[in-house]
């Protein structure tokens, strides 16, 4: 079977499978922990069942028992994020190009072929958060995407360094940024379509790699296939999906989803009060340090005596120096065991262990803190974004 065909093929069925009732009927269902949290669960080309958010832009979220398998999160379980309903349906790889263009000495066309064969290979492990991970749980409530904590992802991302490329078609004097953009569309005309930029000191950073391939595959096509922009440390607004189009510009970009999306007080923490107005606004961009419990879940019952606590913990590319463990919900704090260090930019797990006494409830919390000293704080902004409070697990001991 040819890719070109996989690849309609797919998108056909995901449109069978959001418009057939008969097919949504028999979609299982899970309850998130928060108001209105019922979501179902459903299948899509080349992923296991997953919490669909919505299905036109397709969004989707990773279970969170996914985390707790390793490291790296599977590509068929990794979150789905798109801006615009329309998405690739086709994309021949033998026919695909990225352009680039604008302020360069030669602007050129590279196949997808020429990326792989003419420029050397390297790998990243980096987390994919979306900006609005955890959302859901902002109180008071915000607008935007409902989602929980399974905005996010870890892989090993296999492509070419950005910096690379551009020696190729050499920036002229002057150039300051790059605008990508990708394949997918708008529906309707005064829909502005989706753009991001990196100032050029950041996309020429060896980390910033175009990726063909995660986790030792082909990137799935809700992922970007067949390629995509990975900034390691970055929200993944960034990580432009279908990458086909590159332009230096010399002149800060004004798109609308530069200048008026994705953006967060000029505040410390990127907090205010929700009465709050008049506040400037700055491009949001480098992740926070978060941690969470993975192997237990809100409402668990544990069985008496020595008890394992598994999670995970990640920031911006600090890298993570500690995670604390409290059981008696952030009273007290002991330090967890830090698993192996995949790079600054992955996914850290960690354990703890605590004696759980028959027919008690425990408030169990995990608190990370990266190499620059910063640690977890709650905070609040009328967008949702950049989330990193204190996550909390209640849980209760059988007699």
């Amino acid at each position: 079977m040819k890719r070109t065909y996989f690849i309609a093929g797919s998108a056909a069925v995901i449109g069978r499978a959001i418009a057939n009732p008969v097919l949504a009927q028999s979609r299982q269902t899970v309850t998130l922990p928060f108001p209105g949290g019922q979501r179902e669960l459903a299948a899509f080309p080349q992923k296991r069942p997953l919490i669909v958010l919505t299905s036109r832009p397709v969004q989707l979220e990773t279970p969170s028992a996914v985390f707790d398998d390793g490291e790296f999160t599977p590509n068929d379980a990794f979150f789905v994020r798109w801006h615009l309903p329309n998405i690739p349906t086709q994309i021949d790889p033998a026919a695909f190009r990225v352009r680039i263009r604008g302020a360069v000495e030669q602007p050129t066309e590279f196949a997808l072929d020429e990326l792989k064969t003419r420029f050397a290979a390297v790998d990243v492990n980096a987390v994919l958060e979306c900006a609005g991970n955890s959302r859901a749980f902002s109180s008071p409530r915000v607008p935007g995407g409902q989602w929980a904590n399974g905005a996010m992802g870890n892989a090993r991302w296999r492509g070419i360094r950005l910096r690379d490329l551009l020696a190729q078609v050499k920036p002229q004097a002057g150039a300051i940024a790059v605008r990508f953009e990708g394949a997918e569309r708008p529906a309707l005309p005064v829909t502005p379509q989706f753009q991001k930029s990196l100032k050029l000191d950041v996309a020429t950073d060896p980390n910033v790699i175009l990726a063909y391939q995660m986790n030792g595959a082909d990137l799935p096509v809700l992922n970007g296939y067949p390629l995509r922009l990975i900034v390691p440390g970055y929200f993944g607004t960034y990580w432009v999906k279908a990458l086909n189009d590159i332009e230096v510009l010399t002149e800060p970009d004004d798109n609308y989803w530069m200048k008026t999306a994705y953006r967060v007080p000029d505040t410390p923490n990127y907090s205010v009060a929700p009465t709050d107005t008049g506040f400037a606004t700055v491009p949001l961009s480098k992740l926070t340090i978060r941690s969470f419990i993975t192997n237990v879940s809100d409402g668990a019952a544990l069985t008496p005596g020595k008890t394992t606590i598994r999670g995970i913990a990640f920031d911006g590319g600090s890298g993570v120096r500690g995670v604390g463990f409290s059981s008696d919900g952030t009273a007290t704090w002991r330090d967890a065991t830090l698993g192996s260090d995949l790079g600054r930019f992955s996914f850290r797990r960690w354990t703890a262990t605590f004696d759980a006494q028959p027919g008690r409830e425990y408030l169990l919390a995990s608190r990370a803190t990266n190499a620059d000293g910063e640690q977890q704080v709650d905070r609040w902004n009328p967008s949702g974004y950049a989330r990193n409070a204190v996550e909390t697990v209640r849980v209760a001991v059988g007699a």
